[in-house]
């Protein structure tokens, strides 16, 4: 027979599971919502910007910092804008059910080049090693999907990443299909650093999620190799990116919105 004091704590393990059971449906839901990118080992504490041992970068987990116990930073001074303004023109609205089918040259080589507010980033793509991926740009590209969309999030603390690639501006945006992981033991991943110089695909910290968002790696960063290497930014793209990066971002916590006016005019792949 059950006891009374035993009933109570079948009563409240049952409440903790649900309690739990929310938090990691709402924690799940915040991560398919913002696509963020990634996921830092290790605690690092800046501010009110939290980094989870489990390696997610949540919004939420920002929102819940409390400021009782962190004092509001002053605001952040503006470094002049070092980009030029955007080309005119439009995003384009465009959505597609399923992957396109691979038809690029596997063993041909591709280039992307982003022509930016800021200048060209050029990128080598390891077509091979990530042939979805690569498809998938080449396709993107051809459609003007990427064309005057901003580079929406920069971070300057504990991972050091320009992110692009979404229509919205918003980080939650993708072009309606998702495609597989590619070359996760690339040989360039080593200690689970992405070196500077990686362009990668963005997640939602699940497998096989990306979609069009993508991440430009301007300095070693930490990060599990979760996200798919698919290229090599070009020397010259390197000095735009450390422009870009030295305008700093619009929180002073190391993750927010470029100061730099960052728009991609164009992005077009090249078959070599």
């Amino acid at each position: 027979m059950v006891t009374q004091e035993q009933r109570k704590r079948q009563l409240a393990r049952e409440k903790f599971l649900r309690q739990q059971q929310r938090r990691t449906a709402a924690r799940r839901k915040a991560r398919m919502r913002n696509s963020v990118i990634a996921s830092v080992l290790g605690v690092i504490l800046v501010g009110s910007l939290a980094l989870y041992t489990t390696g997610v970068l949540n919004d939420d987990d920002k929102a819940g910092t409390s400021a009782e116990a962190t004092p509001s930073p002053e605001t952040p001074s503006k470094a002049p804008d070092p980009c030029e303004k955007p080309a005119s023109g439009k995003v384009k609205t465009q959505s597609w059910k399923k992957e396109p089918a691979v038809t690029i040259d596997k063993s041909a080589k591709y280039t992307m080049n982003l022509a930016t507010t800021c200048g060209d980033i050029g990128i080598a793509l390891k077509t091979s090693a990530a042939p979805h991926t690569v498809n998938s740009f080449n396709f993107l590209a051809g459609k003007g999907y990427f064309d005057h969309t901003k580079c929406h999030r920069l971070t300057t603390n504990g991972i050091y990443v320009l992110q692009c690639g979404d229509p919205t501006g918003s980080g939650s945006g993708g072009p309606g299909y998702t495609i597989p992981d590619e070359n996760l033991k690339d040989k360039s991943l080593k200690n689970n650093v992405y070196p500077a110089g990686t362009i990668a695909m963005a997640n939602t910290g699940q497998a096989h999620t990306g979609g069009s968002q993508f991440f430009l790696v301007y300095q070693d960063s930490q990060l599990p190799p979760s996200y798919t290497p698919f290229g090599t930014v070009s020397e010259s793209g390197m000095k735009v990116l450390k422009k870009i990066a030295g305008a700093g971002e619009s929180t002073g916590q190391g993750d927010g919105a470029p100061n730099a006016t960052v728009v991609i005019d164009k992005a077009t792949v090249t078959k070599s």
